[in-house]
């Protein structure tokens, strides 16, 4: 069975594939696909859908869009699906000059600067992720969560996005940067969205 997979970043890619083993699985670069694809919506779920709706109508094949946010408790939930923008975001709340979109070292910066403005308060976060799978024009959703906390400083070389400054519940003894590719990967939100997507598919006999 063939899935097109919204993105056209190679880890996340690779990490579908290994889930999604018995499946051929392309990006849209693969299908000649350059258009960059909307995520303009308010909401984790909106931002999938309306990734796979785009990639559906471009190519016309069975396929999958994901999104990913983090939420941070003593920030009420923020930056959530502006997890890429919370920079811009802030800066434009405060009236300062916007800095570069999806820079996530400056995306750090202002997460912990946001933070500090809590003391006392629990540092608990998660990244949360949704999928949504296009298959014969339905469709379908599955969700995954990694739940953690936001560190008060940086480490680890790894990953990307937040994964410097986030320390996984699972392994709390380091940030998601410090961690193997594929022990991250076993315990990601992402991951775990995927996996309810490839169950979901094993038993519904889509092979």
């Amino acid at each position: 069975m063939k899935l097109v997979f919204a993105t056209g970043n190679r880890g996340k890619l690779r990490e579908a594939r290994e889930i999604l083993e018995g499946y051929e699985l392309l990006c849209p670069a693969d299908l000649g696909i350059t258009d960059e694809l909307p995520e303009t919506a308010m909401t984790l779920r909106e931002n999938s859908l309306q990734k796979a709706e785009a990639l559906y109508a471009l190519c016309g094949l069975d396929c999958f869009a994901d999104d990913s946010g983090l939420e941070v408790d003593a920030l009420g939930g923020a930056p959530g699906a502006h997890a890429a923008r919370f920079a811009v975001d802030v800066a434009r709340r405060d009236g300062l000059p916007l800095p570069p979109d999806h820079d996530f070292d400056i995306n750090i910066e202002t997460l912990l600067k946001e933070l500090s403005k809590h003391p006392g308060e629990p540092r608990t976060a998660r990244f949360r992720s949704v999928v949504t799978l296009i298959l014969g024009g339905r469709k379908y959703f599955f969700e995954g969560a990694m739940e953690g906390r936001i560190a008060m400083e940086r480490s680890g070389s790894g990953g990307f996005g937040y994964d410097p400054v986030f320390i996984a519940d699972d392994f709390p003894g380091c940030s998601v940067a410090e961690l193997p590719e594929d022990v991250k990967n076993s315990i990601s939100h992402r991951g775990k969205a995927l996996r309810a997507m490839a169950l979901w598919l094993q038993e519904n006999q889509q092979k």
